[in-house]
């Protein structure tokens, strides 16, 4: 069934979920490890250190470490790192980054994309991080290359805006300030949009890639709410992309640290000869569709890796289905990222990374009842995954999305 072999990793006594579920905290298949969003939990799934930002920070970290040890790699193989984490604007980001990269003792340093949400999936939960590390055969440590163009808004420590190892090339969330930390065009989305995309294109043009190397674009941006001011700059950054484009994940959140308006990363692949990678796309007959034109595709396959964007509950001309029941969104989203695998002739076990957004607050309930549809869909042991509240989705009605990785 599987070209490569897969390795799981749950350590013993490790934290758990209020229910079982198929997935587990660790999997390494091929060069590539991803880990589940980790959080300071017992093994009963009981939370830990409430409220304590600081105290779960490294908790987590820890946890990062034991998971990356369970599959033979350390923090120095670690390429990318997303926290989300509980911010109503009375968090420090920047000091936050700081602990995190305490433990990140190494150079270069991974790429770090920062979540500021205004709720986890439980209640007192302050910080979830998620981890991409890279391995190669026989445990030997792979090169990596950093990219820190010049006049970009400086990151602390250790962090760096690029990353490259083999024929990956990570760029971290970029976003509209100067090399001071001071914000380019301030509330206004679509001049910093502009900006943001420069920046990736910085970041990739040292490695001789450009935006059209893309494989997954992953958008975070300021709303009011769900649905709103969507269209103008969703067709802006789409701008900046030729037919067929990478696949794409869009998530809104109420609030960024000062007057950002996005923020945006990708993940791109280019020959380690510097040559362009064939790449094959899938759009299922009948499938869900933007609203506008847009040069996304569903599915993409770049070598081994297969991307599939975020995907939610929509019919061909971009009208939602089941508006804002979560229930019936998450039957047919899961649908949806099972037609786009087999576009390639994947089933659902290929999966090895799984992101859920889902209209909720921080209620147990809440990710529970979607937590049962998803890993229902996958063999046990199955790959890494991640849950994330959202207050809102891209448009109104929206109650569940999910962007998935797959490795043949």
């Amino acid at each position: 069934m599987f070209k490569l072999e897969r390795r799981h990793c749950w350590p013993e006594g490790h934290w758990d979920w209020l229910i079982h579920l198929s997935h587990k905290h660790g999997i390494r298949c091929g060069n590539m490890i991803f880990l589940g969003g980790q959080v300071d939990k017992d093994s009963k799934g009981m939370r830990l250190h409430p409220h304590d930002l600081e105290a779960q920070t490294e908790a987590v970290m820890g946890h990062i470490k034991t998971v990356l040890a369970g599959l033979d790699a350390g923090m120095e193989d670690v390429v990318k790192l997303v926290a989300f984490y509980v911010n109503k604007g009375d968090v420090d980001e920047r000091a936050l980054m700081e602990r995190i990269g305490r433990h990140v003792d190494f150079d270069p340093g991974p790429v770090i994309t920062m979540v500021p949400l205004p709720a986890l999936a439980y209640p007192e939960m302050m910080v979830e991080i998620e981890a991409v590390a890279m391995l190669g055969e026989n445990d030997a440590k792979l090169p990596k290359t950093a990219s820190r163009p010049a006049g970009m808004h400086a990151l602390p420590g250790p962090f760096s805006h690029g990353i490259r190892c083999g024929q990956m090339i990570y760029a971290g969330a970029q976003v509209s300030r100067d090399a001071e930390g001071k914000v380019k065009h301030p509330g206004d989305i679509l001049a910093q949009t502009d900006e943001v995309m420069k920046n990736l294109e910085a970041v990739l043009k040292e490695y001789g890639a450009d935006l059209d190397d893309s494989v997954k674009f992953n958008i975070l941006y300021r709303a009011p709410s769900g649905g709103e001011h969507w269209e103008a700059p969703a067709l802006r950054r789409a701008s900046y992309f030729k037919e067929p484009g990478p696949v794409a994940t869009g998530l809104p959140v109420p609030w960024l640290p000062g007057d950002e308006f996005v923020r945006m990363e990708v993940w791109a692949m280019l020959g380690e000869d510097g040559k362009r990678l064939p790449r094959e796309y899938s759009w299922p007959e009948g499938h869900w569709d933007w609203f506008v034109h847009l040069p996304y595709r569903h599915g993409l396959k770049c070598g081994n890796m297969v991307f599939v964007g975020g995907q939610v509950s929509k019919d061909p001309q971009g009208k939602m289905i089941d508006p804002d029941d979560i229930v019936a969104q998450t039957h047919r989203v899961m649908d949806n990222v099972e037609a786009v695998l087999g576009g390639f002739g994947l089933t659902m076990d290929h999966m090895v990374k799984q992101n859920a957004f889902y209209k909720g607050e921080a209620h147990a309930d809440a990710i529970v009842a979607n937590q049962k549809i998803r890993t229902a869909r996958y063999t046990e042991p199955a790959g890494a995954s991640t849950g994330v509240p959202l207050r809102y989705l891209g448009l109104a009605g929206m109650a569940m999305e999910v962007e998935i990785i797959a490795m043949e």
